[in-house]
């Protein structure tokens, strides 16, 4: 009933280098959260977001260095076409945690259908791409 780690990396998109890296980064999160919400930590949101943000900018290098190791080695459209699943991937996940992150510090007056319409996309997305995989 679990899905194997071939299927996570072929259905998801990305690399099991970049998913140790939001694994890792969900984990610092979390502690940060738990502290913050005890009232140990009285840091703003934005502190604690700052695990997430940078494990983004993480998997973007790491992206832009496999993306230019591809076009050199391999053709130029498979390269083209993990780039920019890439970019769809980072760029709807950052939209999701700035939007929360804002939302939680009280700078925008956004309803939270509107905080969590890039991951909706973001799911939709997937879902096209797991079909595609297994036809």
């Amino acid at each position: 009933m679990f899905f194997s780690l071939n299927e996570i990396v072929l259905w998801i998109g990305l690399t099991l280098f970049e998913i140790w890296i939001n694994l890792v980064s969900v984990t610092i999160f979390s502690v940060l959260l738990a502290l913050k919400i005890d009232g140990i930590l009285t840091g703003s949101w934005w502190v604690i977001f700052s695990p997430l943000f940078i494990s983004d900018a993480l998997n973007a290098y790491f992206c832009v260095i496999i993306f230019i190791r591809m076009s050199l080695y391999n053709s130029l459209k498979i390269s083209l076409y993990r780039a920019s699943w890439s970019a769809i991937f980072l760029g709807l996940t950052f939209v999701f945690k700035f939007l929360l992150c804002k939302k939680l510090t009280g700078q925008s007056t956004i309803e939270y259908s509107e905080v969590f319409a890039p991951l909706f996309i973001l799911l939709q997305f997937i879902a096209v791409r797991a079909c595609q995989l297994h036809q």
